[in-house]
């Protein structure tokens, strides 16, 4: 699907509520789906020229919790009440709603990726140091490693150009 730029958006916009023509027509023309076109309008109702700037997008369980009973007391739908808060996605009200009816409010807690400690990882045998006492000593460990790579890379070299010693043809007689 097409991604639309803010003026896009308010152009569909604008079109729907000046012309005669219907949400399904105008989707149809300009590649959207009824659905996110209608949201458009409803976030133009609300929030005029700033419908399509995105807002801080990392909700408290308190003001996800508000949308859900606004949703409940007032008899919104989730689109209705996402385009009102001015949610960029009404999927994400559904989210929050759906946890909520499944586990109460503790449900809407935020469970980042961030919040848990990594296990110290252990230095292994190959890895490079992370960090050096001197910049000497970070220049003379970088020449020893290209030292080795280069040896390596003389030894695979040599291995190329000489046949293999001591293998037996698959064509051995017998």
């Amino acid at each position: 699907m097409k991604t639309f730029t803010k003026e896009e958006k308010h152009q569909a916009v604008h079109r729907y509520l000046n012309e005669m023509i219907s949400y399904n027509e105008l989707a149809k023309e300009i590649g959207v789906d009824s659905s996110a076109l209608r949201y458009w309008v409803k976030l133009v109702k609300y929030h005029g020229d700033l419908a399509f700037t995105t807002p801080y997008t990392n909700y408290s369980p308190a003001f996800k919790l508000k949308v859900i009973q606004y949703i409940e007391e007032k008899g919104y739908s989730i689109r209705e009440a996402s385009a009102i808060f001015h949610i960029p996605d009404y999927s994400m009200v559904r989210r929050w709603k759906r946890k909520w009816e499944n586990g109460g409010v503790e449900a809407l807690e935020s469970k980042r990726k961030g919040d848990f400690l990594m296990p110290a990882r252990k230095n292994k045998k190959n890895e490079q140091p992370t960090s050096f006492k001197s910049v000497e000593e970070e220049m003379e460990y970088l020449r020893m490693e290209v030292a080795y790579l280069r040896s390596l890379n003389r030894i695979l070299e040599e291995e190329k150009k000489s046949p293999s010693k001591g293998k037996k043809s698959k064509r051995s007689s017998n």
